[in-house]
């Protein structure tokens, strides 16, 4: 399971941050958590196929989690998907989406399957299939809200292959019915329990998407013992205040759910625009949980790294912020300085023909010599060269010291 961040930005975009979004890629199917503006662009950029996508969840009816819905169905369209798409979100997704192509009287190509689901609900499986499911709870905003929590079923137990054969197991059905827990009967009527040939069931891996909420208890249930939880900190614990009035979590709230829920690692997101680095907010909410990171745009996040890494390739460069840019950045930026260096063409000296009466006519590079005998022109120029080499550029998508490399 991998998760991609998207969109970190909280309500606005920026410069460098997109609007909400999140794409869980597992076993070739994408299922997208919100979907901001300019969200199908960052799949193509994080290198997720969009025709991959199998269901999208819309947490809430806030804009900037869901202005790229339209758009992004538009293009399923014209690339001629034929598969169902499942989308789930509150009460009116279907009226919205359906609006909007009947505005443009455009017929879609592709089954649309919608789940809506009532403000008044405790709890519901929104998605359930062979292998995953997906469980939502109302979340504490300013108005209704949805957190999600992705859950693979728990898979058998390893089949103890030396044990089965002398027990007499031989044919492969029998394997697969030990696996699923079924007894086998021999030719001889002896029984092959399960039990003496599976091991114990192995727990799936999950992840919880919370965004835009207070602390509340819903939010600790759909993050217990989670491998990974996403979780919004709009803010510093400076503006509580400013947080609770809006309905959105500190970096606190947000190590407050991790701990209660025991979840093995936390990822904030949705930062406020005010906060140019949001490694700010990170240290806050490592003060109370240490294993948090900070989203990062378009770089992933494994839940088994030693087999998926690779799986996923950006198409974009991420810059780090320990270098600001790659080698071979840095060599056409070397060269760059070279070539105008050589182009660099030096003042002629002007010097007048006529000399004027009473005083001799000094040319205007001796009128800049200094005390010590040397150009203060030249002597500049030299500076500015030596500082434009040593001059880094500003990084876009820095990773941080406290980001474990091995991890990603």
């Amino acid at each position: 399971m991998i998760i991609v961040p998207l969109g970190v930005a909280s309500a606005t975009p920026t410069a460098t941050r997109h609007l909400s979004s999140v794409a869980l890629w597992r076993e070739g199917s994408v299922y997208l958590f919100d979907c901001g503006e300019n969200a199908q662009m960052r799949m193509l950029q994080a290198g997720l196929k969009r025709s991959q996508i199998e269901c999208i969840f819309i947490s809430h009816f806030d804009t900037d989690h869901y202005s790229g819905l339209i758009g992004l169905l538009s293009t399923l369209q014209l690339q001629r998907r034929e598969k169902k798409l499942t989308i789930v979100g509150p009460v009116g997704i279907k009226k919205f989406v359906e609006w909007n192509f009947d505005f443009a009287n455009v017929d879609l190509s592709y089954p649309l399957e919608f789940v809506e689901v009532e403000e008044d609900f405790e709890e519901q499986r929104v998605l359930d299939e062979e292998e995953i499911f997906v469980e939502a709870r109302p979340l504490n905003h300013s108005k209704f809200c949805m957190g999600f929590r992705f859950q693979e079923k728990d898979r058998p137990g390893k089949v103890d292959a030396d044990k089965a054969q002398a027990k007499g197991i031989t044919e492969d059905w029998q394997y697969k019915d030990l696996k699923a827990g079924k007894d086998v009967e021999l030719e001889d009527g002896t029984i092959v329990k399960s039990v003496d040939i599976v091991g114990h069931p192995r727990p799936g891996d999950s992840f919880a998407y919370i965004t835009d909420t207070r602390y509340c208890p819903n939010s600790v249930k759909l993050a217990m013992n989670t491998n990974v939880l996403f979780h919004e900190a709009t803010f510093s614990e400076s503006l509580a205040d400013k947080a609770e009035e809006t309905g959105h979590s500190t970096a606190k709230d947000a190590a407050r759910v991790a701990n209660e829920a025991k979840t093995k690692l936390l990822v904030i997101s949705h930062f406020s625009a005010r906060y140019t680095n949001q490694y700010v907010l990170l240290r806050e909410a490592r003060d109370d949980f240490f294993p948090t990171w900070v989203a990062t745009e378009l770089r992933p996040i494994f839940t088994d790294p030693a087999h998926e890494k690779g799986i996923i390739q950006p198409k974009v460069y991420l810059k780090e912020i320990n270098t600001g840019t790659s080698k071979n950045d840095y060599k056409k930026r070397s060269n760059n300085i070279t070539d105008k260096k050589k182009r660099f063409r030096k003042r002629k000296k002007h010097t007048d023909s006529k000399p004027t009466r009473g005083y001799r006519k000094t040319s205007r590079s001796s009128e800049s010599k200094s005390y010590s005998g040397r150009s203060y022109r030249s002597d500049r120029h030299n500076d500015d060269n030596n500082n434009s080499n040593q001059r880094k550029p500003k990084p876009i998508t820095p990773r941080t010291p406290f980001d474990d490399f091995d991890r990603f």
